[in-house]
């Protein structure tokens, strides 16, 4: 119940404030750590081993410190302990900000201001932007709004769910090594090994789900082609988890996601997602940002009630063990 109330109020912390730049943010801490290992463990031979201890000295330094601020919060009092719970957990989410992230892209993009978008773009994207026109754009934003839908706010609320903010910070460490080391280039091919897999194993389950949330409850008149497109392109992509985000929202919006992309001047030509019932425009940014805060909102309501049942078979359980 404890682990309920702190997702909820973090929720509601997060659309309150969202992530303002002067707040300390457990997730910079992260960055550095990552990093000063980074330099110092990769390289020379046995890189795939380092990789591996630097991904267990980054989650036994985020866990541990996460649970003895949440221990030492209860031991004050269970007020405290929910506060301080309810912090890290919205520390580890980023609704508003991935909303705001993208408004800035719609905003200059639907003005005509198409450098100005690309460079807002820039903020929230890997891949090359100066060159994209304004469906490129638009697909690029609309595809990194569905992606971290699961990645940057349902994943973190299901393992908040599950073990609290320890638990949700543990996990935002897998997703950030795996942003900062996870790439399969010279680099890091064998360094971020274990943090590209690690983070396609816990992402596994709150993908699905996510996507499944976000058809089922936004799939209206276009449910059953939504589903169809889902089960039918989810698996084109590359990566194991976010294609079901993708397809599901291109499904949606009845648009086509994927194809031809660029990092650092790489070329890399992926599968489509989804089929071009309409053209691409900046609304359909909107459109996505309206599905994602949605799909948000009812999958933690859905973790609520699960919990809920949960914790009264539990009770239930305990009573009969009692008599």
């Amino acid at each position: 119940m404890t682990h309920l109330t702190a997702l909820a109020l973090a929720l509601f912390l997060d659309a309150l404030v969202g992530d303002p730049r002067w707040l300390p943010h457990p997730v910079r801490g992260m960055g550095k750590l990552i990093a000063s290992l980074d330099r110092r463990w990769n390289n020379g031979t046995k890189r795939k081993a380092k990789g591996v201890a630097a991904l267990v000295v980054v989650l036994a330094v985020v866990y541990g410190l996460s649970a003895l601020a949440v221990a030492a919060g209860y031991a004050v009092s269970l007020y405290v302990g929910v506060a301080v719970e309810s912090v890290l957990i919205f520390t580890a989410i980023a609704t508003k900000s991935l909303a705001v992230a993208a408004e800035e892209v719609r905003r200059p993009l639907e003005a005509g201001d198409l450098s100005k978008a690309r460079q807002a773009l820039s903020m929230i994207v890997g891949r090359d932007t100066e060159r994209l026109d304004e469906a490129g754009i638009t697909r690029a934003c609309i595809e990194t709004v569905a992606e971290n839908t699961s990645d940057g706010i349902t994943a973190p609320l299901f393992y908040a769910a599950i073990g609290g903010a320890p638990l949700a910070l543990l996990y935002r460490a897998v997703n950030t090594c795996d942003s900062m080391i996870g790439y399969k280039n010279e680099r890091y091919r064998e360094f971020g090994w274990a943090a590209a897999r690690f983070d396609d194993v816990l992402n596994y389950v709150p993908a699905r789900l996510t996507a499944l949330v976000m058809v089922l409850v936004f799939g209206g008149r276009r449910l059953r082609a939504a589903l169809a497109i889902l089960f039918r392109d989810a698996r084109r992509h590359p990566s194991p988890n976010s294609g079901w985000l993708e397809a599901a929202m291109a499904g949606l919006l009845g648009v086509q996601l994927g194809g031809t992309n660029t990092y650092g001047g790489l070329v890399s030509v992926r599968p489509t997602l989804g089929d071009a019932v309409v053209p691409l425009c900046p609304a359909h940014i909107r459109r996505a940002v309206a599905i994602m805060i949605g799909t948000v909102l009812v999958f933690a309501f859905l973790l609520w009630i699960g919990g809920m049942i949960v914790a009264m078979a539990s009770a239930w359980g305990e009573s009969a063990r009692a008599l």
